[in-house]
């Protein structure tokens, strides 16, 4: 590692760059003929567009996803590595390559925990250069230099045709194509679902596949609280099909070897290799996601404070130690793992869908993103998820809307947590043109359990068929 930042150094002698602990900064590189900013960071998703207020649902410009995506600017690609390798760095980072002598064009399948992935993918296909999928909120502010530094947008779990198009092009070329299947990050340092279509995508492509799997991003800056802990990070790279094996291979076979390849726990990696995270505020915000009590079994009364968790409802407490196990301070600790907590939940959430008594309804705040000019404020409406499906219904300059979503639809979810200036958790329930994130009102939700709703209902659909 230390020769490789000896030649990224070399390339960069009149420049400065500028990066923080957490990656809600804005990062700026300033050269002589100019400043480039926001690449590579995260902190302009709480834009608004207000001139879109007083114009009707119907009548928003939408973005263009059909616009050719053209391979990374050669002129950015220094700058992606000046912008990605001193958190690299920062983080110890320890990149195992088994390509087996592979060379572009591919498509490259990472698991998805944090912005971190997006640095160490630059580090680890150093020195070549990458196109990469990039949800639409991604490009908030930044469209141009995010088209120039080769990025594909794409609204999270809706089917895209012109994500088809987009890859094929730019494989033709000769590139690189980095795809997040899990298509968020992962809620709780384990692999999220993949969407079926994945290996027949994989086949239909015909190009080998390679696979980036980290360890430790979610470790050092979970979904539900992302402030980095410095934790020293792994990454492999590693082939997973060249193209004879992906012509030999029917699509559930590529899909099945995709999904092992993929499959990882981060709480485990940290126990197994004694990572040490002393960051006293370590637990907060683990609530959102261990949302029920595994004592009194009380839904959405946890709290988090600094290392610990707590039931509202029944007053027991747990400590997440500094190598990531959950201890109750008294009594029986029911989970010692935060994942066993989580697909205990899930397995609530599955009873009750088995049951056919799974609901939920509450108030909502809505925000639309047609395009990357930022939300546009829909005010309050009504969001119901139940085994029908999920409806979101609101009102805009005094004409009704809905959004309705069946259980087929939907195999996941995308849910943020604490969520840019309001701080609420919300899902963002996305069609062909446009994005609606609903931030529920009510104390008696949790988005964790929509999603794994979406989830279960989606496989009572599937076992229909």
């Amino acid at each position: 590692m230390d020769g490789l930042r000896k030649q990224v150094s070399q390339l960069f002698p009149c420049q400065t760059v500028n990066y923080p602990v957490t990656s809600a900064n804005v990062y700026t590189i300033n050269f002589e003929k100019g400043t480039i900013m926001g690449i590579f960071s995260n902190n302009v998703m709480g834009f608004y567009n207000l001139d879109l207020q007083n114009t009707k649902i119907a009548d928003f410009p939408r973005y263009d996803f059909a616009m050719p995506v053209k391979p990374q600017a050669r002129y950015l690609t220094p700058v992606a590595w000046a912008l990605s390798f001193p958190d690299v760095w920062k983080h110890k980072t320890k990149i195992s390559r088994d390509l087996k002598g592979i060379k572009p064009p591919y498509i490259m399948l990472c698991n998805h925990n944090s912005f971190l992935d997006f640095k160490v993918m630059t580090a680890a296909i150093f020195p070549r250069r990458a196109n990469y999928v990039v949800a639409l909120d991604g490009f908030i502010g930044r469209e141009w230099i995010m088209r120039q530094v080769g990025c594909i947008a794409k609204r999270k779990f809706v089917n895209d045709l012109y994500l088809i198009r987009q890859t094929t092009r730019l494989l033709d070329q000769g590139q690189i194509v980095v795809y997040y299947p899990e298509a968020r990050y992962s809620f709780i340092g384990t692999n999220s679902v993949l969407p079926d279509s994945l290996g027949k995508m994989l086949k239909y492509l015909q190009v080998p596949v390679v696979t980036l799997l980290f360890h430790g991003h979610h470790i050092n800056e979970p979904a539900w609280n992302q402030v980095s802990r410095g934790v020293p990070v792994e990454a492999e790279l590693k082939l997973l099909f060249d193209r004879e094996q992906i012509a030999q291979l029917n699509p559930a076979e590529i899909q099945d070897q995709v999904v092992q390849a993929l499959t990882y726990d981060d709480y485990a990696w940290q126990y197994e290799n004694h990572v040490c995270v002393d960051y006293p505020q370590r637990a907060e915000g683990l609530h959102r996601v261990l949302y029920q009590c595994p004592h009194c079994k009380t839904e959405y009364r946890m709290s988090s404070q600094g290392s610990q968790l707590r039931c509202e409802a029944c007053g027991k407490v747990w400590e997440l130690t500094e190598y990531g196990q959950l201890k109750a301070l008294e009594g029986e600790t029911e989970f010692s793992s935060p994942p066993a907590w989580y697909e205990w939940e899930r397995e609530n959430v599955r009873a009750e869908v088995r049951a056919g008594t799974y609901t939920m309804e509450s108030e909502v705040l809505i925000d639309s993103l047609p395009n990357s000019n930022g939300f546009v404020p829909l005010g309050k409406g009504w969001l119901r998820h139940d085994m029908n499906g999920m409806v979101l219904k609101g009102s805009h300059l005094g004409e009704d809307f809905e959004v309705v979503k069946s259980n087929q639809s939907l195999y996941s979810i995308h849910v943020e947590f604490n969520y840019i200036d309001k701080k609420l958790d919300c899902v963002d329930i996305s069609t062909l043109d446009d994005s609606y994130f609903a931030y529920p009102l009510s104390k008696d939700s949790s988005v964790t359990k929509i999603s794994l709703a979406v989830e279960e209902l989606y496989k009572l659909e599937m076992e229909k068929e």
